[in-house]
């Protein structure tokens, strides 16, 4: 995609902090940091979304997501846990529409809150939820 950022520093037409770069993946430091150690992992392909992409290049980019957090959590100073974060759609916080993971590192008093308030569900509902998306599988 022509305009997406995402794309151009996939292509090195725009300078990023590289932390990894592989056959079809790209990571690298976010210049707007949560916390200090936020990093970026994306496919070097263009993708909107999750369901957008091939189920191999998808492993390859988890692979990577996974190497970059233990590395994250094992070298940045007071990291003590770390979130992972990949939206799809405006409405779920996507920004870019490119797929992207972020790569969150925590400590006990960096006052960032992902958190939600919980609602109730009663069990009927829950087997219909089930049954919908299981019968989608």
């Amino acid at each position: 995609m022509d305009d997406c950022i995402f794309c151009k520093i996939g292509k090195g037409e725009i300078p990023s902090t590289k932390l990894y770069e592989g056959g079809n993946v790209l990571s690298f430091l976010d210049i707007n940091p949560a916390s200090k150690g936020h990093a970026l992992v994306i496919p070097k392909k263009h993708y909107h979304t999750l369901l957008d992409m091939p189920h191999e290049e998808m492993k390859e980019v988890m692979e990577i997501v996974q190497k970059i957090a233990a590395a994250v959590m094992t070298t940045i100073p007071g990291t003590e846990g770390f979130n992972i974060i990949q939206s799809n759609n405006e409405v779920a916080g996507q920004v870019i529409p490119h797929v992207h993971f972020h790569i969150i590192p925590r400590s006990k008093d960096d006052k960032l809150n992902f958190a939600w308030e919980q609602g109730n569900a009663e069990q009927e509902e829950l087997e219909k939820y089930a049954k919908l998306v299981k019968d989608k599988l």
